[in-house]
């Protein structure tokens, strides 16, 4: 099929040049100008209590700087991800951050305006006017700033960070740079990057996978004690600020990010756990039916043979926008739109970061989206999963910008909500047995990358932090560490681990959110529960969940499943539920297996 959609992304619609721009030059030139101009009014008036007036003035200047931040920000982002030696857009990624920094210096000296602000009159400055649309988001600022330092130490802490915390965190990229895996294939050597190994491990023939993660340890065996460095730096940075701030839960921030109670958490946690024994009967299934004992790591996510492993992108494109279309027209029309005017970064090419995201250029209402696409199963369902993200962003666009601002638990929840929608189009459409067979594998491996991926990740971190706090460990240790979550998480179900995945995942350098796990498991549980919300109800429920994405700005997780859903987060009963819908795979999964292992020893006789 002849390739309509291009696999490259249109960066110049924003700014032409790329990291050579001279229009984003400008662009964050007044960004600063703007975010200094504030900073000043803020600090000259630090000492005394703002009117309601000043305070609805400064509200609107810091949205449009934030709207403005993120737009930098994002093409930023687009620029070291889709070459990673380009040194321009790292020192750009700096002087981006700086400016962050300044940003929330001014943010912390509004916050304690707002808190300075007596009770009643607060409460009636948000009961009208252009306050009222905004009032979750500036009681939620008022009240964190009681557990914080005060703005002039929390302002020269972000100072700090940039060449610290954040200079830390943008080491991994330069880390990253350097990781090479050589290969060779059909005679010809060559050199993949992170992101084209990462998808060699879902190739179809074991020996390959075998090879590439053979590689993949050794290369990042080799910068090991460099990641080291980096995530004990991060991991320190964290402990101190919290130390300062007088927390002692190291899930505080996180938590308070996600807009989530500890209950919840606990409660989703347990549910958990329930998973275990079905995902460890189909990892036992899986391994039989490509004839090992026991999977190996990098079999996990590898597909089962069938009629066809390959999907062409533009079959992918076609399909997405037509299961979208079974649930929604106007999901449907955001996907078509995204292929049609180049969203999307796909190109199987080296120099690329390994991975995939959606961000937002919220001036233009409009989303990027970044993947390395070579055909696989699984990146049909990355593209899906970002695509959901695409539409999400459509529907705050229109939205106040502070209203804009949804945690990643919830963000989470329409990306995999949409790979759900498309992995039930496909089973629906397959005719035999083995295609069945493997698109419920592909499902199942959603649900233990979920389950048992994300809660070793989680377990991981957890560990690191309270060892951290006893002094650095070596790269040793933090091997020892991660293979001991995941053998923990997985139940011991597989033949062998990935000792430097703490390495070589980007997750885990991130400074923006910490601990960049649990949420993934919130969302795709919490969508699993939106799905069973939407079969039951059919065409009605399409507004109801353009809503609920609307309002993950501005409600808690718990008022917003409440409000949307009726359900109570903090309590186990919607979680047991979800991953038992999640699991339920496991049973025909067997089945079909069964037959499956028939088949192949009759013809082995």
């Amino acid at each position: 099929m002849a390739n309509a959609n291009p696999m490259v992304w249109d960066l110049d619609r924003f700014f032409a040049g790329g990291s050579e721009s001279p229009a984003f030059a400008e662009f964050v030139a007044g960004t600063e100008r703007r975010i200094e101009d504030i900073l000043k009014e803020l600090k000259e008036q630090a000492d005394q209590a703002a009117d309601e007036n000043r305070l609805t003035g400064w509200t609107g200047k810091l949205q449009d700087i934030q709207l403005r931040l993120r737009e930098a920000d994002s093409y930023v982002g687009c620029l070291t991800s889709q070459r990673v030696t380009d040194r321009k857009a790292v020192a750009w990624t700096e002087t981006v951050q700086t400016l962050y920094a300044r940003y929330r210096q001014a943010l912390d000296l509004f916050d304690a305006q707002l808190a300075a602000m007596p009770d009643d009159r607060f409460r009636k400055w948000t009961a009208g006017g252009e306050a009222e649309v905004l009032s979750f988001v500036l009681n939620e600022r008022r009240e964190g700033t009681k557990d914080k330092l005060p703005p002039v130490l929390e302002g020269l802490a972000g100072e700090l960070a940039v060449d610290g915390y954040h200079g830390w965190g943008e080491h991994y990229g330069t880390i990253v740079a350097k990781i090479g895996i050589p290969w060779e294939e059909g005679g010809r050597k060559t050199v993949l990057s992170a992101g084209q190994a990462a998808n060699k491990m879902e190739h179809p023939d074991p020996a390959v996978r075998a090879k590439v993660k053979e590689e993949w340890e050794k290369a990042w065996a080799e910068q090991a004690d460099l990641c080291a460095d980096t995530l004990n730096r991060l991991g320190g940075f964290r402990l101190k600020l919290y130390g300062l701030r007088g927390w002692k839960d190291v899930l505080k921030d996180p938590l308070r990010i996600n807009r989530m109670s500890r209950e919840t958490l606990d409660a989703m946690w347990t549910a958990v756990e329930d998973s275990i024994e079905p995902l460890r009967k189909y990892l036992s299934l899986k391994a039989r039916l490509i004839g090992k004992e026991k999977l190996d790591w990098q079999d996990v996510d590898a597909p089962l043979p069938s009629e066809q492993n390959h999907i062409p992108y533009e079959e992918a494109a076609v399909l997405i926008q037509e299961a979208f279309g079974r649930f929604s027209p106007r999901l449907a029309a955001l996907a078509k739109r995204a292929f049609d005017e180049r969203w999307i970064e796909a190109e199987d090419r080296p120099g690329k970061r390994p991975g995939g995201f959606c961000t937002d250029f919220p001036l233009e209402s409009v989303t990027r989206i970044f993947m390395t696409y070579s055909g696989t199963s699984g990146n049909v369902s990355t593209l899906a999963h970002e695509l959901g993200h695409a539409y999400h962003g459509e529907l705050v666009f229109g939205l106040q910008p502070f209203n804009q601002d949804y945690a990643m638990n919830v963000a989470e929840t329409a990306s995999t909500f949409a790979e759900a929608l498309v992995s039930d189009e496909l089973l629906k459409r397959a005719k035999t047995d083995a295609e069945k067979l493997a698109l419920l594998d592909i499902r199942l491996q959603s649900a233990v990358s979920f389950c048992m991926n994300i809660r070793a990740r989680f377990l991981f971190e957890t560990r690191f932090y309270e060892r951290r706090a006893r002094g650095m460990l070596e790269a040793a240790e933090l091997n020892e560490l991660m293979e001991e979550a995941q053998h923990e998480a997985f139940g011991g179900a597989l033949g062998s681990w990935h000792p430097h995945f703490w390495a070589s995942k980007m997750h885990f350098y991130l400074t923006d959110v910490p601990f960049y796990n649990f949420p993934y498991t919130f969302g795709y549980l919490f969508s699993t529960g939106i799905l069973a919300a939407a079969e039951r109800e059919g065409e009605g429920f399409r507004d109801r969940y353009d809503a609920l994405l609307r309002d993950t700005g501005v409600l808690t997780v718990e008022d917003l499943a409440q409000r949307h859903l009726g359900v109570r987060l903090d309590r186990p009963d919607f979680w047991r539920s979800a991953v038992a819908r999640a699991v339920s795979d496991v049973e025909p999964f067997e089945r079909l297996a069964a037959v499956s292992n028939s088949n192949i020893n009759l013809q082995n006789d």
